[in-house]
């Protein structure tokens, strides 16, 4: 009878404790909410983004993949940073091909005023000049 008396007390103690801790036990929560994971290494706003930033990127992972507004953020990034490095690349190759259109055209600075132009300087005996 005393094994009964132990148990029923126990099954007691049990109950009172998981009722407890299912109900909060006060004024309390048991659990905190959480804020959501989010993008905590971002890519620099105030320098252009390098490829170790973009190896550095971890992308937090959601409950179906990947957060669709944080890859949607880094390629945006991304995207708009090469599109203005390939208006820089073609801005210098146009200011190159202009420079060197006019050193190929333009005047010799290492010949004397007066002087004939040399073999394959301008027009030949019988040319056009084309």
């Amino acid at each position: 009878m005393h094994v009964f008396w132990f148990l029923l007390l126990t099954m007691a103690v049990v109950v009172a404790a998981v009722t407890l801790a299912v109900v909060g036990g006060g004024g309390s929560a048991v659990l905190q909410d959480v804020e959501p994971e989010r993008l905590t290494d971002p890519l620099p706003a105030d320098r252009p983004v390098g490829r170790a930033d973009v190896e550095a990127m971890r992308l937090p992972m959601a409950v179906r993949g990947y957060r669709m507004t944080d890859v949607d953020e880094a390629l945006g990034r991304l995207g708009a940073e090469l599109a203005e490095r390939d208006a820089h690349i073609a801005e210098l190759e146009s200011a190159l091909a202009g420079a060197q259109a006019t050193a190929v055209n333009g005047p010799d600075l290492f010949k004397r005023p007066g002087e004939p132009p040399a073999a394959g300087d301008g027009p030949q005996d019988g040319e056009s000049g084309r």
